[in-house]
């Protein structure tokens, strides 16, 4: 049994969904649990449509048209002008349609979970028409009644032994019949609202259903050949890994590489599983696997680089020195907010931590932490972490930039530039 995983590029319009159904088409010996995002950039457009009904940014309805106008376009593209699956997707809108005829929830993580998670349930409605329009015999499964989490909105914490439960007892059966088509990203909670498992998480779902079905494999197709070094959007010269062990990959998400999502490795490292990460334009090529036992060779460095980033520097008010009570208050306050820390560097007066910005959730954590604390911060700076570094790179990478912060350990340096 293999699990596979497309993201927003791979469907991105009617050509990428029928190039998504030959890929499966061959593989017909193998029973298969397909894993898809939203469509291209539906989930950017998502989050705009849900600043426009909480902010007022833009008009409500103009965002939601465009984005209906774009998922209309794909399915007449692939059906025509008449085909079931049009009532499906215009029933499925319909969830936005009655949210934001209402006042905006107080929680702006519970209103995004339960707006953005469209994208994904309408391009899965899309993509199992497609296969059993193709010939396919596939079934529609809602994700979020298999993935179950608690009630943290946009970084749902799966409950395992529950999630892995239902999966086991519920999909192997539908397997025996057809490819099974479900949502990355989404899960449920115990009173039937949809949480989200963290941007990018369709990686993490498809790892889910890996690790409790006991799949020989996960492939993630992308639209790059493999794992590289570098953001081929970056850098012109990058190289691809054929083989990569869990360790490392481990390390290059959890410093921010966005070919895999952060969580996706380590239940397949459990259960060693491995991991293809494969081209869907290519996809006769080999990708690069992640597997127990792989041969790491590094000719050149890994180079992870983070756009939109702070510098949030925290002192004790009456200037007394940075002691472990200071640390544990502090670092209460970030989960409390849930904001991640990428970097951070303690000295006798003050704790300086670099994080992604993120609307909303920034400002809560500083008004929290005002009440204790003298803060100082940079805004609009790039983290760059370079993997089993140069000091060539490092000079080719800070040249003509001011170095705000930069970290350094055997393997891994890490510099904050403005």
């Amino acid at each position: 049994m293999l699990v596979f995983k497309f993201g927003g590029a791979s469907v991105k319009d009617a050509q990428g969904v029928i190039n998504l159904g030959n890929i499966v088409k061959s593989y017909p010996a193998d029973q298969l649990v397909v894993v898809v995002s939203a469509m291209g950039k539906t989930t950017n457009a998502l989050e705009r449509l849900t600043n426009a009904y909480v902010n007022g940014t833009e008009d409500v309805h103009e965002v939601f048209e465009e984005i209906k106008a774009y998922h209309y376009q794909i399915l007449h593209d692939l059906f025509g002008d008449v085909h079931p699956v049009f009532d499906d997707i215009a029933n499925t809108f319909v969830e936005i349609d009655w949210m934001i005829e209402d006042e905006p929830h107080d929680d702006y993580d519970f209103i995004y979970d339960q707006i953005v998670s469209v994208g994904e349930l309408v391009s899965t409605r899309i993509v199992n028409a497609w296969f059993n329009h193709a010939g396919i015999t596939s079934k529609w499964v809602d994700v979020r009644g298999y993935i179950q989490t608690d009630n943290t909105y946009r970084e749902g914490i799966v409950d395992w032994d529950k999630t892995c439960a239902i999966i086991q007892r519920d999909i192997p059966p539908m397997l025996n019949t057809g490819v099974v088509v479900t949502q990355g990203f989404l899960g449920g909670t115990s009173e039937n609202f949809t949480t989200t498992l963290g941007r990018e998480g369709s990686d993490y779902t498809a790892s889910i259903f890996a690790s409790c079905l006991g799949a020989e494999s996960v492939t993630t197709w992308k639209d790059v050949p493999g794992i590289l070094n570098a953001d081929p959007k970056h850098f012109t010269d990058t190289i691809k890994f054929n083989e990569l062990s869990y360790q490392e990959a481990i390390e290059m998400t959890y410093y921010g590489a966005s070919v895999i999502h952060p969580k996706t490795i380590k239940p397949l490292q459990n259960a060693k599983i491995p991991l293809l990460v494969r081209s869907f334009i290519h996809p006769a090529d080999a990708g690069t696997v992640v597997k127990d036992g792989a041969v790491n060779a590094f000719t050149k460095p890994v180079i992870i680089i983070k756009q939109n980033q702070v510098l949030l520097s925290v002192s004790a008010v009456d200037y007394s020195f940075i002691s472990e009570v200071h640390l544990s208050e502090i670092f209460s306050l970030f989960a409390k907010n849930q904001v991640k820390v990428n970097v951070m560097q303690t000295s006798a007066l003050s704790f300086t931590i670099c994080i992604d910005l993120l609307p909303g959730r920034f400002e809560k954590l500083l008004e929290a932490l005002k009440v204790a604390f003298k803060l100082k911060y940079n805004d609009n700076l790039t983290l760059i972490t370079l993997r089993h570094y140069t000091e060539s790179a490092v000079a080719e990478l800070t040249a003509g930039k001011t170095v705000l912060l930069k970290q350094t350990n055997r393997n891994t340096v890490q510099l904050v530039l403005k």
